[in-house]
């Protein structure tokens, strides 16, 4: 039989490579893993809310969706200046309320003027924050126990807060977490509008 002269095609059989395998495998089950761990943290650590009303405007606006950071408490406590979410009195069946921290436990708040005064001083607060036309319960001197936080919202003439006498101050067992993130297409971190 004579040969064939010239170009001849044939496919050759692909071997697959052990170490090929391995590092598909390898990746693919780190992808699962990191997705689960992820799902794991955030439904953990986190929780979803909607703001209600317009009493912290205009960072946070009614409808808006907020992620609740519900473990930093856990290690720290409140400070000044933080976005809480509690529920008043620990009512299980009120909706969640967003506030921003203005007391901390031991101090004693009042509101006169329509500005907050911490231990007989005015308290250094942004500008932007209306005078309060109504000083509510903090129109006399309140003292803060120890475990409890008096709290504001920005839309300082539309909240009903601290000053409410059906809130006054919340006690730290009451509060649920930090506000974390805004979502609103992309997640903003509320840290930057305090």
């Amino acid at each position: 039989m004579a040969r064939r002269r010239g170009l001849t095609f044939y496919q050759k059989k692909k071997k697959w490579n052990p170490a090929l395998v391995r590092d598909i495998f390898e990746m693919t089950v780190g992808a699962v893993i990191a997705v689960f761990l992820a799902f794991v943290i955030v439904f953990s650590v986190g929780m979803k809310t909607s703001i209600v009303g317009d009493s912290m405007e205009p960072g946070l606006v009614s409808g808006q969706e907020i992620l609740i950071n519900r473990i930093v408490y856990r290690l720290s406590a409140p400070d000044r200046g933080d976005v809480i979410v509690f529920l008043p009195n620990g009512n299980q069946n009120a909706h969640y309320y967003v506030k921003r921290v203005v007391g901390l436990p031991g101090e004693t708040i009042q509101i006169r003027e329509g500005r907050v005064y911490v231990d007989g001083a005015l308290l250094a607060e942004d500008e932007s924050y209306d005078s309060m036309a109504d000083a509510g319960i903090a129109e006399n001197e309140l003292t803060l126990a120890a475990d409890e936080y008096f709290v504001l919202g920005d839309n300082r003439n539309s909240s009903e807060d601290s000053r409410s006498g059906n809130i006054g101050a919340v006690r730290r067992d009451n509060i649920i977490g930090k506000a974390w993130f805004r979502l609103s297409g992309e997640w903003e971190n509320i840290g930057l509008i305090e």
